[in-house]
């Protein structure tokens, strides 16, 4: 059977592996200034069965209150400060700073962060930034804690909850996250050169629907493991890898990974069962059908037309299947 997360057992080893760092409020925990929360119904509903969460609140840790005075990102004096939004001299930059360090140092060896959007201290991306008399300026930024914890762990998995909407950028964070959890477990076995062919192999074709580029490039690394320290070469891949898998998975980068599948049927298939795949493959790359039809099919082939090579690859199923509610990537 292709190598999937979908049984009891897998669920309860992902549970203990994947540790999501999460901002409180996104649990429902009442830790913003208002005294609320922001509770991410996916994260709840559907993604907490699979992660351990572990909390935080920057603004919280600063000492700041529950509730407390809003605050915002400023430019004073070409600097980056953090101000009350009502009154501006209000200054929190440097609690908010030093609570976001001590963090970023319980964050070691987190699965990936979902941060909660627009916040300064919490968005991912897109906080506005204001001038010392109040006006937003054009350009934004990611906010105090985030930009910290992304800075620190750059090929950590992160996503804010405002783009969980969005089934492309969704599954992307999924697929990275599940990945990650993954490559965590294989550095806690031991590393070592055979067990990092085994996970490349794995994960071939994943990479491949995301970006051909660091596909190649991850392969060039790998192909002479006596030539540097294992541990170096296992570093340069995982940025590549996790660089890669950041790129969008276009139609079209998918329909090129669902032909070269196809074409370890070719000897197997009847011309008419060809014919058919080819057309559904064709159907979706013109966005006629979802990514899970030629999926499906491709995987019945394979019940049917074992392949060792084919059966471990995760990109049958990189993530949980009950975690994709997309009905037309």
């Amino acid at each position: 059977m292709v190598d999937t997360f979908n049984d009891e057992q897998s669920s309860q080893s992902s549970q203990a592996l994947i540790n999501l760092g999460v901002s409180a409020c996104l649990m429902g925990e009442k830790v913003r200034y208002d005294g609320g929360h922001k509770k991410c119904d996916f994260l709840l509903d559907k993604l907490h069965p699979w992660v351990r969460i572990t909390p935080f609140c920057p603004e919280v840790k600063a000492g700041l209150g529950i509730p407390r005075p809003a605050i915002r990102l400023a430019q004073i004096d070409e600097q980056l400060r953090v101000v009350g939004t009502k009154d501006a001299t209000v200054d929190v930059t440097d609690a908010l700073n030093r609570a976001s360090d001590d963090l970023c140092l319980q964050a070691q060896g987190l699965t990936g962060f979902l941060f909660c959007a627009k916040s300064p201290s919490c968005g991912m991306e897109r906080v506005k930034v204001y001038d010392e008399k109040g006006n937003p300026l054009v350009s934004t930024r990611g906010g105090i804690f985030a930009d910290k914890i992304r800075h620190q762990y750059p090929l950590l998995p992160c996503e804010e909850n405002g783009r969980l909407n969005d089934d492309l950028l969704r599954n992307s964070f999924l697929t990275r996250l599940f990945c990650y959890a993954r490559w965590q477990a294989m550095l806690r076995e031991g590393l070592n050169g055979a067990q990092l062919l085994d996970f490349h192999s794995r994960h071939k074709y994943l990479l491949l629907a995301h970006s051909e580029r660091y596909y190649r490039e991850a392969g060039k690394v790998l192909a002479n493991l006596k030539a540097r320290p294992i541990e170096v070469i296992a570093q340069d891949y995982l940025t590549l890898l996790m660089t890669g898998l950041a790129c969008v998975a276009t139609r079209k980068k998918h329909t090129n990974v669902l032909m070269h599948i196809q074409g370890y049927f070719k000897k197997h298939l009847e011309k008419s069962d060809k014919q058919a795949l080819t057309q559904m493959i064709l159907r979706y790359q013109q966005g006629l059908l979802p990514l899970a039809s030629p999926i499906e099919i491709l995987k019945h082939h394979l019940r049917h037309y074992p392949d060792d090579y084919l059966q471990i690859q995760y990109y049958f199923s990189p993530f949980p299947a009950q975690l994709n509610t997309s009905s037309v990537i």
